[in-house]
């Protein structure tokens, strides 16, 4: 067993990304996988807002803030 990173290329942009860097994003519905996409971190931050800016719930006044985590 190597103890090389691997590597991999963004679904994003194509850029090689170690595995240490690199984030998977997964769309689940009822068990089933539906699309898996492997990001930089560049592409997961663009990823994240492009996100919230679609599904967010619009200006969010309370204390109260919701977050997105992601395994």
């Amino acid at each position: 067993m190597s103890d090389a990173p691997t590597t991999g290329p963004c679904d994003g942009c194509g850029e090689p990304t170690t595995d240490a860097l690199s984030r998977t994003v997964r769309l689940s519905v009822d068990g089933a996988n539906i699309d898996t996409q492997r990001l930089c971190p560049d592409c997961f931050a663009d990823w994240i807002e492009r996100y919230q800016d679609r599904l967010g719930s619009g200006p969010d006044d309370s204390e109260d803030s919701s977050e997105i985590i992601i395994d």
